[in-house]
């Protein structure tokens, strides 16, 4: 099996892989083809994605799948290859394979996306064996909903053995090890930062997500643009109306000027008048 996740570490960081210690006694592939549905592997990729971007500012955090951890030294037949492991403490150096001595610890947390052919072994052999080497958190995960008593299932070590995880009031089984929520839902597994309050996602889902965001800033823009511009016309509507009312009352005062000024000339013209018949009298 190869190293889902190994290309994309190469790929971003530009770092050869480090060469393991004993590479020939312990190979990175067991020769034997990773046999899983489409549906399987998008879910594996995906959930590897965003568990790898994460955690990508911390770099003690080293995030894989498919690759052979080897747990006895000296003794190549003793690996296992976890769908997918997150180890705190290690650093995000590529590796063909995880050899437990060499890391000094064994991973905190494992998952496995359960099939018709490795059910069985997923909620055997393997479980007893991760309690075993003493890893904190197993979940198992079947994207088909077929073959696990719960489509989501979720471990946590206690005095070496697995206790399962009570499911949250939202639904969602916490992993102490990540401090993440896993959920299953109309579009599969779905993991939750409950500190961040926010579900986690792909590099492509968040540009996805930040152009649609910049798309309603830029639409509530707009709006609040053409809102401030209503106002504008509006306010150029109430100065031309006060305008007219004033040119209005203006022209009112003209006219009862004239009025008045009239008046008082037809009042004097007559009291003038009034003079010059008394004077004939």
């Amino acid at each position: 099996m190869g190293g889902i996740l190994m290309e994309t570490h190469r790929e971003r960081n530009h770092i050869p892989y480090v060469p393991t210690e004993g590479a020939e006694l312990y190979p990175d592939s067991d020769g034997k083809p990773m046999a899983v549905s489409d549906l399987h592997r998008r879910i594996l990729t995906r959930t590897l994605q965003v568990l790898d971007t994460h955690f990508e500012e911390r770099p003690e955090v080293y995030v894989s799948g498919d690759i052979l951890m080897y747990y006895v030294e000296g003794d190549p037949r003793k690996s296992v290859s976890p769908d997918v492991l997150v180890a705190f403490g290690l650093g995000k150096k590529p590796r063909r394979t995880y050899l437990v001595w060499q890391e000094g610890k064994v991973p905190d947390f494992a998952m496995e996306f359960s099939s018709k052919g490795t059910y069985r072994n997923d909620l055997g052999h393997k479980m007893e064996l991760y309690a075993a080497l003493g890893i904190q958190d197993y979940f198992l995960y079947d994207a088909e909903g077929l073959y696990l008593p719960s489509p989501i299932m979720g471990f946590t070590l206690i005095d070496g053995s697995y206790v399962p995880i009570s499911a949250g009031t939202d639904g969602g089984l916490h992993s102490t090890a990540l401090s993440l929520d896993f959920h299953v839902g109309d579009v599969g597994l779905g993991i939750y930062d409950p500190v961040a309050g926010e579900w986690l996602q792909t590099p492509a889902e968040s540009a996805v997500r930040r152009a649609e965001l910049a798309e309603t800033r830029a639409e509530s823009a707009v709006r609040r643009a053409e809102a401030a511009e209503t106002r504008a016309e509006t306010a150029e509507t109430r100065v031309e109306t006060a305008e007219t009312r004033a040119e209005q009352e203006t022209l009112r005062a003209d006219l009862e000027t004239l009025a008045r000024q009239k008046a008082e000339a037809e009042l004097a013209e007559l009291r003038e008048e009034i003079e010059r018949l008394k004077t004939r009298t």
